[in-house]
């Protein structure tokens, strides 16, 4: 055994150690971060992110419990691998915390196997290998990642919890994709992601508007730089916007959204587009991105659209899919009862809330503008057939409490 890896054992024993439970968060371009002191109820000490990774001027934030911004920087950071020396330095420079009792991942995929969070084994890590052609935005930094912090914390359990995992009860008729069959056993069908995020606003809908709440027909949806929505039903999700893959349903920040299908063939015979070269821009130059050719922030286009026609319909598309998108949810479910907005956008920008609400009157939806303004827990009036909420998502406690549960399951099999 190496003196280093020597030393990442006798750190994995000590008490102080003991205490802490690391939960990562990597997207295309992020990798976000908390730390928890863990237990049955993990406890968040801190949080932040590294954005903009892979491209100039990446940035380190990092914030206390309390919510404040503690600290700002600039770093390097060509991948996400490259993000976790400066990230580890910073933790145990600001907590003490050189070691872990656990580490928890999202991963954006569990393909047809995993629809629970599972220990990490070789044999996990070579089945998510095998499916990286599932997800090739997101699992291979997430796997190159894991792979990092298991060499450098050999002796720490750590957990993969999965986005799919949520919808891994579809009813059949919304899992199928029309194409022929053979590829369905293939594992090629619609999965939906996000469901971290979903997990944790039922069990919050829940808590602060009762369990027959959080059983009635409710749709969800996480508006962010990725943005889905999911229509649940007995607590069960019984459709999402998202498909096989996470570029699917909704129009994003620079993702397309659904597509016709005959662009393909066409890019492909005008420009001589090849498959790589679609997979970019379908992930990285569309969206609002693309149909604004200003930005894919919301809040950026938002400040232009009075003096940019672009940055106005780019918003204007959003709306008016994500709008759709209820509609057809509504049908689904046989009705609603309740709409819940969260992510970036859904948890911060009013104006996209109310242009989103607009004329779906004949739903039950009726906001309160005041509270709307001030982003309040609940912005339907009192009248309203539908209660319309706000619920800030909180992804890395649910990696944190994943973590606690399988360690639980773990303790109790040995």
């Amino acid at each position: 055994m190496s003196q280093e890896s020597e030393s990442f054992k006798n750190v994995g024993r000590t008490r102080r150690a003991q205490r802490f439970v690391l939960a990562l968060n990597a997207g295309s371009s992020s990798l976000k971060f908390a730390l928890f002191d863990g237990g049955t109820a993990p406890v968040r000490i801190l949080s932040g992110a590294i954005d903009r990774i892979g491209l100039p001027k990446a940035t380190f934030t990092l914030r206390k419990v309390e919510g404040q911004q503690t600290e700002r920087a600039e770093v390097s950071a060509p991948n996400h691998v490259s993000c976790l020396d400066y990230l580890l330095a910073r933790l145990a420079e600001t907590t003490g915390a050189v070691g872990f009792r656990a580490i928890g991942y999202r991963v954006v995929h569990g393909g047809e196997r995993y629809t629970q969070p599972q220990l990490v084994t070789p044999e996990t890590m070579d089945e998510l290998r095998r499916i990286t052609s599932f997800a090739p935005e997101h699992l291979p930094a997430e796997i190159a990642v894991i792979d990092a912090l298991n060499e450098r914390f050999p002796y720490v359990p750590q957990v993969v919890c999965f986005d799919t995992a949520f919808h891994r009860d579809l009813p059949r008729v919304a899992r199928l994709l029309s194409i022929p069959r053979r590829y369905e056993t293939a594992g090629v069908r619609r999965y939906g992601f996000h469901g971290l995020s979903y997990e944790f606003l039922m069990q919050e809908l829940a808590r602060v508007a009762g369990q027959e709440s959080a059983n009635g027909r409710i749709i969800l949806a996480h508006l962010g730089n990725g943005a889905s929505l999911a229509a649940v039903r007995g607590g069960q999700s019984i459709d999402t916007s998202m498909g096989f893959s996470p570029v699917a349903g909704l129009v994003m920040g620079r993702r397309s959204g659904d597509l016709d299908p005959g662009l393909v063939a066409y890019l492909a015979s005008t420009e001589g587009m090849t498959p790589q070269q679609f997979h970019e821009l379908v992930n990285h130059q569309s969206g609002l991105l693309g149909v604004s050719e200003i930005s894919s922030d919301m809040r950026e286009l938002l400040a232009g659209e009075k003096t940019d026609a672009r940055a106005a319909e780019a918003i204007a598309l959003f709306c008016y899919q994500a709008r759709k998108w209820i509609g057809s949810f509504a049908a689904a479910l046989g009705g609603m009862d309740t709409l819940v907005f969260s992510g970036g956008i859904g948890e911060h920008c009013p104006s996209i809330r109310a242009r989103i609400c607009d004329e779906l009157d004949f739903l039950g939806i009726d906001l309160n503008e005041a509270h709307n303004a001030k982003n309040a827990p609940l912005i339907s009036t009192n009248t309203a057939r539908v209660a319309v909420r706000v619920i800030k998502t909180d992804e890395e406690l649910m990696i944190a409490s994943s973590v606690s549960q399988v360690l639980g399951a773990h303790t109790k099999e040995n």
